[in-house]
C-alpha cells in the first residue's frame, strides 16, 4: 500500500517542474494500491511540484450527454484519476466539449482559456500555451498512445495533406454546435505501422530523452513538452510525409 508521503518523494527524486505547468497521464492500476485512493496521488502531485507548479489534466467529456463544463463527467477513456481531479476542489475547466482539460495552479487560467472553437489542438490552443510556459508531461503507468501534446505537434507538422473531421455537440446552455479540427481520433495521416502516437513516445523515450525512476508500482517518464513537440512534429514530417 502507498502513501501520500512515499508518493511524494518518488514524485519529488523525478525533479517535477514546481514553476511551469506539469501534464499528468496515469493510469491507477499500474501504481498499484493507494492508501486513500486518487485523492492521495492528487495530492502527493501536488505536494510535489509545490509552491509554484501547475497540474493539468486532459478531463474531455462524455459524448453521450449535454456538455457542460463544470458538470459533465470526464471521458472514461482519460482513466478514473481524470474525473477525481475534475472534482477536486480549487481546480478550472476549460469550457470546450472537445478539448476540456482541468488545472490546478497559478497558471492554470492562463493554460485553460481562450480555446478556439475549431483547431483546438492548434495555434492559440491550451497546448500551445502549456508548450510555450515549457510544460512537462509526467506518465504515471498510462497508455503509450496517451501523450495529448502529440495534437498539438500535428499542426505544427509540415505535410501535404492531413485528414480532417467536423464532429457534432450539444451544448447544455445554447444546443447543437459542429466543431471542424483535424483528425484527432484516427491521426491526420496513416501510417504503416497503425498508431504512430505510441510509436513516437517509443522512440522518444528510447532515444534517451525522458527522465524515468519508479512511482508506486510503475515506472514514471518524465518528457520535456518543447522537447517532445519538436521530436514529434519531426517524426511526422519523416515518417507521414
Amino acid at each position: 500500500m502507498h502513501d501520500r508521503q512515499t508518493l511524494t518523494a518518488q514524485l519529488k527524486a523525478l525533479n517535477l517542474p514546481s514553476d511551469r505547468p506539469l501534464m499528468v497521464h496515469a493510469g491507477l492500476r499500474s501504481i498499484g494500491a493507494i492508501d486513500g485512493g486518487a485523492d492521495t496521488l492528487i495530492d502527493a502531485l501536488l505536494d510535489a511540484i509545490a509552491p509554484g507548479g501547475t497540474m493539468l489534466m486532459m478531463v474531455a467529456e462524455m459524448g453521450d450527454v449535454p456538455f457542460d463544463p463544470l458538470t459533465t463527467p470526464a471521458d472514461p477513456e482519460n482513466g478514473m484519476l481524470a474525473e477525481i481531479f475534475r472534482r477536486r476542489a480549487g481546480n478550472g475547466v476549460s469550457d470546450h466539449p472537445a478539448s476540456r482539460f482541468a488545472a490546478i495552479g497559478p497558471d492554470a487560467p492562463a493554460l485553460l482559456s481562450p480555446v478556439p472553437l475549431h483547431d483546438y489542438y492548434g495555434p492559440g490552443s491550451p497546448l500551445e500555451r502549456f508548450v510555450a510556459k515549457r510544460g512537462q508531461v509526467l506518465r504515471l503507468g498510462a497508455s503509450p498512445d496517451t501523450v495529448t501534446v502529440t495534437h498539438y505537434a500535428e499542426y505544427l507538422a509540415d505535410l501535404p495533406v492531413k485528414r480532417r473531421v467536423r464532429r457534432d455537440y450539444f451544448r447544455a446552455d445554447t444546443g447543437p454546435l459542429t466543431i471542424d479540427s483535424l483528425d484527432d481520433s484516427d491521426g491526420i495521416a496513416v501510417w504503416p505501422g497503425g498508431d504512430y502516437f505510441a510509436q513516437i513516445l517509443r522512440d522518444f523515450v528510447g532515444n534517451g530523452h525522458a527522465r524515468t525512476g519508479p512511482v508506486g508500482n510503475c515506472t514514471a517518464e518524465l518528457l520535456d513538452g518543447p522537447g517532445f513537440v519538436a521530436f514529434a512534429t519531426e517524426w511526422m514530417e519523416r515518417e507521414l510525409g
